[in-house]
């Protein structure tokens, strides 16, 4: 993934505001979803797994250690000539991503190090020359299959270890006193040509592919120089060949959605660890999105890092995601014997406990149009609004604009009923006090103790618009 550049997106990131009236919840949130005609399965699914695994998984130490240690592609050589996943078992990936509640899983098919998981025949540096002898992808994309997940790619256009990818202050080599020299025998049309023929044999070798994501343009940065002054250039469009690999990836798969990070417009954004204010808009109108999180801050296997997440974080961002219009796609990093750690599984399967009762709040959902609560994410899938609480009330909930809009509520964990009552400004019905709530304003009374779930749900059936 990015360390060093913000990748480059199609116009500002914008929020739309929220209303605070509920007359037309329904024809408002509907009207504003953003979805991709072609594949409208991505706003749907709502939640993918990113699996970023290669020879920095030996390292264990970061996926950009290359960069961060400043390795030549000698030094980098000894994880190459060690790699042996004699544990890979794709199908248990698949069963992991499945339990967790995840419908499509994304596999770095080359990181910046180079390093190719498949038998390309462009290259030598490839998973079949290692002591592991195979292409790592097909049985990877037969075990998505297998489970009925969509089978996504994940491609670096940035190359350390090809000899015709110029060094720039993105490169491991960055700090090479003979940079300029070395750059003077580096082709750009060779790389692009390469980057352009790995590109068509990802597409053409494996059938369908649902989902491509490529990892990233800079090209109004000017990336660091050791000596300063600015001098290496930033790349995007021109460096990619961008427009017409755009035309070769729509021939070859017709149906597959592509992120936004080759310096041209693909079919949905893609912040990366950070949560986005609102739903993200460009011209005037939301668009899809896409969240990519890690569960520690490493998207390689980090064996030292313990700075996990808690589940209910990874929950609540999940939610807060999907409340503004977006996907989560949580990285999870195998280790270089090919098997998730026992920390990342756990969180996973903690993931897929909630999901497996709350599933119906996520996908297919998305922003309500409304502002919710303090404390709370509302999303909405049809006439059903469901109101997240990451903090738990004592007794009341008060949600304004709502009053006359809800049929039914109750608690999507165990479908319990929720009571509800509408009362005037300073009105007191015994024990239901609304504490001076606007008119218009819904009260809900809850129990005392707080359902043990995570995150607890309120599903509310919203009545017909007139």
């Amino acid at each position: 993934m990015s360390e060093l550049a913000i990748p480059n997106q199609p116009a500002p990131n914008k929020t739309i505001p929220q209303s605070t009236s509920a007359q037309a919840v329904s024809a408002r949130a509907d009207s504003a979803q953003a979805t991709i005609p072609h594949a409208p399965w991505f706003t749907e699914d709502r939640l993918g797994m990113f699996v970023h695994w290669g020879l920095y998984s030996l390292a264990a130490r970061h996926e950009w250690v290359m960069y961060r240690e400043n390795m030549s592609v000698g030094e980098y050589r000894k994880y190459f000539d060690h790699f042996e996943p004699d544990l890979y078992d794709p199908r248990e990936w698949a069963a992991a991503a499945k339990n967790a509640g995840m419908k499509y899983v994304v596999l770095t098919t080359k990181h910046h190090d180079g390093f190719a998981l498949w038998d390309s025949a462009l290259t030598e540096y490839k998973s079949t020359n290692t002591p592991c002898g195979k292409d790592l992808l097909t049985p990877y994309v037969a075990a998505l299959r297998e489970v009925g997940l969509k089978v996504g790619f994940y491609h670096s256009v940035i190359d350390w270890h090809h000899g015709d990818f110029t060094i720039d202050g993105n490169h491991a080599d960055r700090k090479n006193p003979d940079w300029q020299e070395l750059n003077k025998g580096r082709d750009g049309d060779r790389y692009r040509k390469y980057l352009h023929g790995q590109v068509r044999e990802l597409l053409s070798n494996y059938g369908q592919i649902d989902y491509l994501f490529f990892d990233f343009s800079y090209p109004d940065v000017a990336t660091a120089n050791p000596d300063g002054g600015g001098r290496f250039p930033g790349k995007g469009a021109a460096d990619w060949g961008s427009a017409e690999l755009m035309k070769m990836i729509r021939e070859l798969q017709p149906g597959i959605v592509v992120n936004d990070r080759l310096n041209v417009p693909g079919d949905f954004l893609t912040p990366e660890q950070y949560q986005p204010a609102g739903p993200m808009i460009s011209g005037n109108k939301q668009v899809p999105w896409e969240a990519c999180q890690t569960l520690n801050g490493s998207w390689g296997y980090d064996r030292d890092n313990l700075d996990y997440k808690s589940a209910e974080q990874l929950i609540r961002m999940l939610i807060d995601g999907v409340s503004k219009g977006g996907n989560l796609l949580l990285n999870v990093g195998p280790t270089a014997r090919g098997e998730i750690d026992p920390r990342a599984h756990e969180l996973l399967a903690a993931m897929g406990e909630w999901m497996h009762l709350h599933g119906r709040s996520i996908y297919g959902a998305g922003a309500s149009g409304l502002q919710a609560p303090a404390d709370a994410r509302y999303t909405l899938r049809g006439n059903r609004l469901y109101l997240h609480l990451f903090a738990w009330p004592f007794q009341f909930i008060h949600l304004p604009g709502l009053a006359g809009k809800v049929r039914y509520a109750q608690l999507l964990n165990d479908a319990s009923e929720v009571a509800m009552q509408v009362l005037d400004p300073g009105q007191s019905a015994g024990h239901m006090t609304p504490a001076g709530q606007a008119p218009g304003t819904l009260t809900l009374k809850l129990p005392v103790k707080r359902p043990g779930v995570s995150v607890p749900v309120i599903e509310l059936f919203l009545n017909p618009e007139p």
